[in-house]
């Protein structure tokens, strides 16, 4: 079984994400259900501008508020919706 890791996450327009996983495969997820969300981790994520400062710590995407994102739930996620191709694919 392998640990399913991020090695590049990128933000997009739109609240999307496109993330590079450790398994060669990369994809655009669509983040935007945290505009309807409340909390204090979630909060400056709806800023366009903190949402972009998404990086990625030991495998991980995080933000500079300590919020990140379980990168197994996010690939399989990803997985289900048909959002996931080969890294180097011509869609990319």
């Amino acid at each position: 079984m392998m640990l399913i890791k991020v090695r590049r996450a990128t933000a997009l327009d739109g609240d999307r994400l496109k993330l590079e996983f450790s398994d060669d495969t990369v994809g655009e997820h669509d983040l935007g259900f945290i505009l309807g969300e409340h909390g204090p981790l979630l909060e400056p994520l709806k800023d366009p501008a903190y949402f972009r400062r998404v990086f990625v710590e030991n495998g991980v995407p995080t933000w500079p508020n300590g919020y990140d994102w379980d990168p197994i739930a996010l690939h399989d996620v990803m997985q289900a919706a048909g959002e996931l191709r080969p890294v180097g694919d011509a869609a990319e």
